[in-house]
Formats: C-alpha cells, structure tokens, sequence
C-alpha cells in the first residue's frame, strides 16, 4: 500500500478546465498559493472536462498522464486546484504513488503558516481538524485495524474510532477556548458602542491592499506584503476622520474564491468584527483583471457570514497602476459609492476620510444585544 508522506515542497499543478470563463487566471491564481506557501511549481497539467470524474476526478487517462509527469519531474506532491471528496484524494495517491491535497487543504496550510496570534492559532487548527475529519471517514485503510493501547482505547476499539474520538476531543476544547474569545470582542464591542464610534472594517481579495491601507491610515505598523493571507489576525485601531469624527477600523482577513466552508466557520470570531461593523470598507485591486469576479466572491462569503446587509464603500486601489487620479463617486442621493485611491503611495486618502465621515455622519452606531452570542456547533 502506499505510505504517504507528511511533507513535500516539490509540487506538480492540476487546473482542469470545466468551462470556466476566467479559467487562466484561475491557474494563475492556484500558482501564487502555491508560491505563498513555500512549494515549488515543476508543472501544470491542464485539461478540459465536462464534469469530475466520481473516482479519480480527473478521469484515467488524465491520471495517467499525471503520473508519468510526477515521475518525470521527480515531484513529491500533487495540488489539485479544486476540492476533491476523500475518496478521489486516496485513489490518486494509489494511482500516481504520490501525496495528493486539494485547493482547501493548501488554503489551510497556508493559513496555519500565517497565524501569529494565540488567537489565530486556535481558529487555524480548529479548521484543519474539521477538515481532517472528512477525510478519516473511508479513508486510509489501515487506521481501521484493531491496535492495543495502554489508557488509549477501549474494547475492540478500532484506531479509526481512537483517531474520531481523539479529534472530536481536541474539536470540543478548542470551540471552548474561542468561545471565550467571541465574549472578550462582544464586550469590547459594546464598550465602543457607548463610546459612541463607528466600527468600520477593511474586507476584501487577499493581496487587495488592505494592511497597506489600513497602515497608512492609522499608522499600525501591521503586516503587510505583496502574497496571499499575509494578514490572519484581525487589528483594530481608534483613528480620527477628523475634528468631529472619530471611528474604530479593523482590518481583517482577506477572502477568496471558493474558501473552505470549514475556515469560515473556525474564524466566525474573527470575522464577527465584520459581521457587527457600521460600515464595510471593501478593497478592490483595481489593476487586477480578475477585479469583478473578485467583488463577486467577497460579496459571496459576506452573504455567508451574514454581513451582505451592511453598507459598502468601494475602495478601488492601485489606481496607480492604472493612471487614474484620485477621486470620489456619488450616487444620485450625493452618498459616496466608491473612493479611487492608492494606498502605497498615500494618494487619496484624505478624499476616503471624507467619505468614510460622510457615511457614518449618515449611519450612527448600531446596538450590540445585550445576549451573549452562542458558539457556531455547525463544524
């Protein structure tokens, strides 16, 4: 049987084509996660298909061909650019003798580099958990062989039902421990309420601008580079719109295509600040060509969580880019819409101040409930 490896950071692309009109940058997308987690890329296998194949998701000979390349370039793991169920996962990996993962599990990696804060660490392995034990269930055979055990397992206890239970143990305390967390940003939360200040966040595509952008407002000092989830952990500063204005910006994690139901819900504390904001600062690369189907995707995941209703300000960055001066867009009712800025290079900031006053002035503080906010069991 095939042993599979824990490791590799020499990797082999597989971007099916299933008709999708953005498919290229698609795989240009899957080879910057790829880079941000630290693998090297010796490959892309493209292919069009009408559908996944139920077994092996990209059908035998395309399999075949996979193995051939695997072997070829010496590759040790496989990166499907799409979610594979755990059966398609373990019948690659028998197939083309190598470790398979796909876009969720390299999301999930990615993120468990990234943490930084205790916080973060907690939601990160809360989802990876979550994640693993998909894959526990018709998995790897030999977890299904009866083993002894000294204080470890019962009767009969199979080490697949040892490894659930284990895993539903850790599951249990670490839903616990950000539970306690949620209470601490639900007080915070109302303190800022009577206070008086709007809460505002900063959401939008990873790589977007938003660390860049949140430092050149509040002068934070938050990590901020030029790859995918650079920022995990959620940062909120008091900033000063101006002599009769005052707000509290956060910003947050970025989102992306088809990000795994299961780190949404691990990082639900996280994104409450987003849930319970006045306003949603939505950063947009305006230099990106995939810039519409990006919007697309952050409103999905807002409508997720549950914040598609709280208002939007448009923040098109890296207008720079694209030789376009700073400016502000109204509506018919004068409200700003959308704020065209640069954020590395401090261009039209002062114009987003403006604009941010403007909409707050417009929508006061909402109220916090006073009943603590029940943790989501739905992992």
């Amino acid at each position: 049987m095939f042993d599979r490896p824990d490791q590799g950071d020499q990797a082999i692309l597989v971007c099916l084509d299933f008709g999708e009109a953005d498919y290229q940058e698609g795989v240009q997308e899957c080879t910057d996660l790829v880079t941000s987690a630290g693998v090297a890329v010796l490959g892309v296998l493209g292919g069009k298909r009408s559908r996944p194949d139920p077994a092996l998701f990209a059908g035998k000979g395309k399999v075949e061909e996979l193995a051939a390349m695997v072997r070829g370039a010496g590759a040790d793991v496989v990166i499907f650019n799409h979610q594979l169920s755990p059966a398609q996962e373990r019948n690659l990996e028998r197939a083309i003798q190598c470790r398979v993962i796909d876009r969720a599990s390299l999301i999930l990696d990615i993120f468990a580099q990234r943490a930084r804060s205790h916080e973060g660490k907690l939601q990160v392995e809360l989802a990876q958990l979550s994640h693993l034990a998909t894959r526990l269930v018709r998995g790897w055979t030999h977890l299904e062989r009866q083993k002894g055990g000294i204080g470890l397992r019962g009767p009969g206890e199979t080490q697949l039902e040892t490894d659930r239970r284990l895993l539903g143990n850790r599951v249990k305390l670490l839903k616990s421990r950000l539970a306690q967390v949620q209470k601490q940003r639900t007080t915070q939360r109302r303190g800022r309420v009577r206070a008086g200040l709007a809460s505002v966040s900063i959401v939008g595509y990873t790589n977007a601008g938003k660390s860049t952008l949140f430092n050149a407002m509040t002068k934070a000092g938050a990590y901020a580079a030029n790859q995918l989830f650079a920022t995990l952990d959620t940062t909120s500063r008091k900033l000063f719109l101006n002599t009769e204005c005052s707000i509290v910006l956060s910003d947050t994690v970025g989102f992306i295509r088809d990000l795994p139901h299961t780190l949404v819900a691990a990082f639900r504390a996280t994104l409450e600040e987003t849930v319970q904001a006045d306003l949603l600062l939505h950063v947009v690369d305006s230099a990106s060509d995939m810039r519409e189907q990006q919007i697309e995707a952050v409103n999905g995941v807002l409508a997720e969580i549950g914040a598609d209703g709280i208002p939007q300000l448009i923040v098109w960055n890296k207008t720079d880019l694209r030789g376009l001066a700073p400016a502000i867009e109204y509506d018919d009712s004068d409200q700003p819409v959308s704020v065209r800025i640069s954020a590395l290079k401090g261009e039209g900031l002062e114009l987003l101040r403006e604009a941010i006053a403007t909409l707050v002035a417009a929508t006061p503080p909402s109220e916090i409930s006073r009943e603590e906010t029940e943790p989501d069991d739905s992992i």
